[in-house]
């Protein structure tokens, strides 16, 4: 009989808030995740991506956005391997306390340059998204 594996506390609340966006879906692909709309990734959770040691949830971000907050705030941010340069930004989830408000934000905003026009159009425009 095998024991059953507990699910990565931060992505299980990763999930809860990107999963209560519209149409919003979840493919886990081994500590990795990626969450899209209608077929577009609009978010992906990094454990430990290519044996670099780092949990962390990455976003694109409005343009200047991502190199911004990796300069402003290097111990947080940093700009994700491979796609970085196309606009992603990962917030590290392994140092200090997660403001999860922060990282509903990041994904808010994440699925509004993502998300179809109708569906961003559903999400509030002010205020934290949980």
């Amino acid at each position: 009989m095998t024991k059953p594996t507990r699910e990565e506390p931060r992505l299980v609340r990763l999930t809860r808030i990107c999963l209560a966006l519209p149409e919003a879906t979840r493919e886990c692909r081994g500590s990795h995740a990626g969450f899209y709309v209608r077929k577009k990734t609009f978010a992906y959770f990094l454990n430990d991506h290519h044996g670099d040691g780092i949990v962390s949830v990455a976003c694109k971000a409005l343009p200047g956005e991502n190199t911004a907050l990796a300069a402003a705030q290097p111990g947080r941010f940093y700009l994700p391997a491979y796609i970085g340069p196309k606009g992603w930004v990962a917030l590290r989830l392994d140092i200090g306390k997660v403001d999860w408000g922060e990282v509903a934000e990041l994904l808010a905003a994440s699925y509004r340059q993502i998300a179809p026009k109708r569906l961003a159009d559903l999400l509030p425009t002010q205020g934290r998204v949980r």
